[in-house]
C-alpha cells in the first residue's frame, strides 16, 4: 500500500507521479493450467477472436501506459482534434523513437475525449494497407459487393474508401502507422484529406514529396530528454538504481524510447540475476556486449538499430543463460520475415518437429519453440497480437533490422530454408476462394516478400512468386498488381531476366494489368515473356503455350480475333500433346477457342469445337469445376451470337444458376452471365421478361462496379433503348 491508500495485489504494481509520465510495462503470466501457445498434435488450436474490428482497433500489443514529454507536439494534435478535421499531420523520426506511441495516445485521445471513430491501420506495405483501408470503408457503410470489387481491382480501392470517409456520419480519426516507404501511399494516392476527420501518418522518412502536398503538415519526433528518458527506466524497473543510475543508462542508450523499453523491461525481469542499473550500464560498455552495426538498410539510419541492437543482446544473453538459447534462434528466423504480425500456425510445425532441412538439424528442436517464444515474450523482445481473429506474434521493425544484421553466416542458410518451408506450408491450397484463405494470403505475402530481401535465393524466389500467382488466382487482381512488379523486378535482379521464375513472375503481372483493363500494356508484357520463353524453355514447354493463352486475352479485347485464334490453336495443340487432352488446362484453352470462334462467325467451326470440349469436360471434370462451367459459358454466348437463341436459353440459364452457386451472386462472371441470359430472354420476343434481368444487372454493376465502370454503362445504356422499346 502507498501513501495514497492504493493496494496491489499478487502481481499487481502501483506508481505515483505527479507529472506526465511514459510508462510502458509488458507482463506475461502463465500458471500452471494455462494454455499453451502451440499444439503438438496434427492440428494448431484455432484461437477466437477477443474484439472489434482490427482498424478500430491500434495495433500496438500492449499500448504505453503514460506518454513521457512530447507536450508540444501533444497539444499541436490535441487542438487538431478540436477542430473541424480537413488535415493531414506527419510524424516522423528514427525507429524506435516513441512515434506510434504517440498516435495511439491520440487515437485514445480522439475517441475518448473528442468523441471521434477511431481508425488504425498498418502502412507499412501495399497488401495490409489496402486491407485495411477497406476495412475502414467497410466500417464506414460500403456494401460488400462494393468491397468485393475494389479488392478484385474491378473498382478503385482508394476512390471508394475515401468516399465513404467523406461521407461518414460521424468525424474521424485515421491513423496510417509505420508509412516508412511513402511509396505505399502515393500508389493509388491513398493518402487524402477530408472535411469530415484528421489523417496521422507515422514514418521513418522525413523529406518524401509526398508530405509536401497542400493540407499535410510534418512534425518531427527525437529522443527523449536525458531527465525523461531516465524516469523510463524507473517507472519500468523501480529497484534496480536511483535516477543517477538510470541517467547513465538511458545516456549509453541514447535516449531512444525502445532500448530504453527493452532495458527497463530487461531489468525489471531477472530470474536469476539481479543486475542494478550501475551494472547494467558497465555491461553494456563491455566490448564482448557491443554490436557492430552493419548498416542495415532503412529510413531512419543505422543510430537506433546499434542502439537497440546493445540492449537486446543483453536480453538474449540472460535468457541463454536461463537454458533458452533457442530465443536466440527464434528470433532470428523472425528477422528473416516482414515486422508484420506473423500467425502462430506458421510455426506451429516447429513445435511439431515437421521441419527438415536437407540433411542439417532444423533450427529449433521440437518441444523447443514454445519456451523460446515465451522468453521472447517475457522480455518484451516479442509481443502476441490478434489480426482478424488469428493469434500472431510480431516484433519491432527496428529490432528486427538489428537482429537480422547480426545472423551468423553458417545459420543464416537453414534459418532461410526453414522460413521458406514454414510460409510454403501455411498457404491455402491452389484455387481457394473462401474469405478465410485469402485473410491468410493476406497476412502471409508481406513475409514472403520480405524473406526475399533479407535471405535471397532461388527458393525465396519461387515462394515469392508462388503467393504473387495465389494472390492473382484468388481474384484479387489489384493485389497482384502491386505484388507482381516488385517480386518479378527483385527475381530479375537475383536470377536474371530469362530464369523461369522471373518469366513466371512478369506473366503474373501481364495477367493482371490485363484484369485491370490496361490491355495494350498486357499485350506487350505477354509478348516479352512468350518471346523469352520460346527462346529458353523452347516452343512446346508447358509455360510457353501458357503464354500464348495469356496473350490471346488483350487480343481479343483489342479486336485482334484472328491473331487471338492462331495462338489459342497452337497451344491447344501443344497442351494436347504435352499436357494430355483431359488436362484441365487444355480444356480451358478449349473454351477460350469456343469464345473467340463465335466472334469470328465460324459456325461449323464452333460447333465441332463446342461438342468436342464439353464433351471431354463431362468426361474428365467434375459438373461443378469452373473449368467445365467457363466452357458452357462460352457455349452459350457462342449460340448467342450466332442467332440460335432458342439453344442458347437454358445453357445460358444453367451457367447463371451455376456461378451464383459456386461464386456469388455479385462475381462479375455471375453478372455477365445474367446478363446474357437477359439479352437472349429479349431476342426471343419477351421483352417484358428480359426488362426486369436488365434492371437487376445495371443495379449490381452500380453497386459493385461503379456507376461510370464502361460495363455499367454498356447495360445502362442499352436498358435505356429496351425502356423506350416497352
Amino acid at each position: 500500500m502507498n501513501e495514497l491508500g492504493a493496494r496491489a495485489s499478487g502481481q499487481g504494481r502501483i506508481f505515483q507521479t505527479s507529472g506526465d509520465q511514459y510508462i510502458q510495462e509488458h507482463h506475461h503470466h502463465y500458471d500452471a493450467g494455462a494454455a499453451p501457445l502451440f499444439e503438438t498434435g496434427p492440428e494448431v488450436r484455432p484461437a477466437a477472436p477477443t474484439g472489434p474490428d482490427t482498424v478500430r482497433v491500434p495495433l500496438v500489443g500492449r499500448p504505453p501506459g503514460i506518454l513521457r514529454n512530447r507536450e508540444q507536439l501533444r497539444g499541436v494534435l490535441s487542438a487538431v482534434l478540436a477542430g473541424p478535421g480537413g488535415t493531414a499531420h506527419v510524424v516522423h523520426g528514427m525507429g524506435g523513437c516513441g512515434k506510434t506511441a504517440l498516435a495511439h495516445w491520440l487515437f485514445t485521445e480522439a475517441v475518448r475525449a473528442h468523441g471521434r471513430v477511431g481508425f488504425w491501420v498498418n502502412a507499412s506495405e501495399r497488401m495490409s494497407l489496402r486491407a485495411g483501408m477497406l476495412a475502414v470503408a467497410g466500417d464506414r457503410g460500403a456494401e460488400p459487393g462494393e468491397l468485393a470489387a475494389a479488392a478484385a481491382g474491378r473498382r478503385a480501392a482508394a476512390d471508394l474508401v475515401w468516399h465513404h470517409l467523406d461521407h461518414s456520419a460521424e468525424p474521424w480519426l485515421l491513423v496510417l502507422d509505420n508509412a516508412d516507404d511513402p511509396s505505399v501511399l502515393a500508389d493509388g494516392a491513398w493518402l487524402r484529406t477530408s472535411p469530415r476527420g484528421t489523417v496521422l501518418v507515422t514514418t521513418r522518412h522525413a523529406t518524401s514529396p509526398l508530405w509536401q502536398t497542400p493540407g499535410v503538415a510534418r512534425h518531427a519526433l527525437g529522443v527523449l530528454p536525458l531527465e525523461e528518458a531516465a524516469q523510463v527506466l524507473c517507472d519500468l524497473a523501480p529497484d534496480a538504481g536511483d535516477l543517477d543510475s538510470a541517467r547513465k543508462v538511458a545516456a549509453r542508450l541514447g535516449r531512444l524510447p525502445l532500448a530504453l523499453t527493452l532495458a527497463g523491461s530487461h531489468l525489471a525481469h531477472q530470474l536469476l540475476e539481479s543486475w542494478t542499473m550501475d551494472e547494467y550500464d558497465r555491461k553494456l560498455g563491455e566490448e564482448s556486449t557491443a554490436i557492430v552495426d552493419r548498416g542495415a538498410s532503412g529510413y531512419g539510419g543505422s543510430q537506433s538499430r546499434h542502439l537497440v541492437s546493445r540492449t537486446w543482446q543483453l536480453s538474449l544473453d540472460a535468457l541463454a543463460g536461463q537454458g533458452l538459447p533457442e530465443a536466440t534462434t527464434l528470433l532470428r528466423l523472425l528477422s528473416l520475415l516482414a515486422a508484420d504480425p506473423v500467425p502462430l500456425a506458421v510455426l506451429a510445425p516447429l513445435a511439431r518437429g515437421e521441419v527438415t532441412v536437407d540433411g542439417l538439424q532444423p533450427p529449433l528442436a521440437a518441444g523447443k519453440l514454445e519456451p523460446a517464444l515465451r522468453g521472447l515474450l517475457d522480455h518484451s523482445l516479442a509481443e502476441l497480437v490478434e489480426t482478424d481473429g488469428t493469434r500472431c506474434v510480431r516484433a519491432h521493425g527496428v529490432l528486427l533490422d538489428s537482429v537480422a544484421a547480426g545472423v551468423p553466416a553458417g545459420q543464416r542458410p537453414v534459418l532461410t530454408e526453414a522460413a521458406a518451408h514454414l510460409l510454403a506450408a501455411a498457404l491455402p491450397e491452389r484455387g481457394a476462394e473462401s474469405p478465410e484463405a485469402r485473410g491468410r494470403l493476406a497476412l502471409l505475402a508481406p513475409h514472403a516478400s520480405a524473406l526475399l530481401l533479407a535471405a535471397p535465393g532461388e527458393q525465396a524466389a519461387r515462394l515469392a512468386t508462388r503467393v504473387a500467382q495465389q494472390v492473382f488466382e484468388s481474384g484479387d487482381y489489384s493485389g497482384a498488381m502491386e505484388l507482381a512488379p516488385a517480386v518479378a523486378g527483385r527475381v530479375e535482379a537475383l536470377l536474371g531476366v530469362r530464369h523461369p521464375v522471373a518469366l513466371e513472375a512478369r506473366d503474373i503481372e501481364a495477367g493482371a494489368l490485363f484484369r485491370m483493363g490496361r490491355y495494350a500494356e498486357s499485350e506487350a508484357l505477354h509478348r516479352r515473356v512468350l518471346g523469352r520463353r520460346e527462346l529458353i524453355l523452347g516452343p512446346d514447354h508447358p509455360d510457353t503455350l501458357r503464354s500464348c493463352v495469356g496473350l490471346h486475352q488483350p487480343l481479343d479485347l483489342l479486336d485482334r480475333d484472328e491473331e487471338a485464334e492462331r495462338l489459342l490453336r497452337r497451344a491447344l495443340e501443344g497442351q494436347r500433346r504435352v499436357l494430355g487432352a483431359e488436362s484441365h488446362e487444355t480444356l480451358l484453352t478449349g473454351a477460350c477457342l469456343i469464345e473467340v470462334l463465335c466472334q469470328l462467325g465460324d459456325e461449323r467451326e464452333f460447333d465441332a469445337e463446342s461438342r468436342a470440349i464439353i464433351a471431354a469436360c463431362e468426361g474428365a471434370l467434375p459438373s461443378d469445376h469452373l473449368t467445365a462451367l467457363a466452357a458452357f459459358h462460352a457455349y452459350a454466348m457462342g449460340l448467342h451470337h450466332l442467332g440460335r437463341h432458342e439453344e442458347a436459353e437454358p445453357v445460358a440459364r444453367q451457367v447463371l444458376a451455376d456461378r451464383t452457386r459456386l461464386q456469388g451472386r455479385d462475381h462479375p462472371l455471375t453478372l455477365t452471365a445474367l446478363y446474357l441470359t437477359a439479352d437472349i430472354v429479349h431476342d426471343l420476343g419477351r421483352g417484358d421478361e428480359a426488362l426486369p434481368l436488365l434492371e437487376e444487372v445495371v443495379e449490381r454493376r452500380e453497386r459493385v462496379l461503379g456507376t461510370e465502370h464502361p460495363f455499367t454503362v454498356e447495360v445502362r445504356e442499352l436498358l435505356a433503348v429496351w425502356q423506350a422499346e416497352a
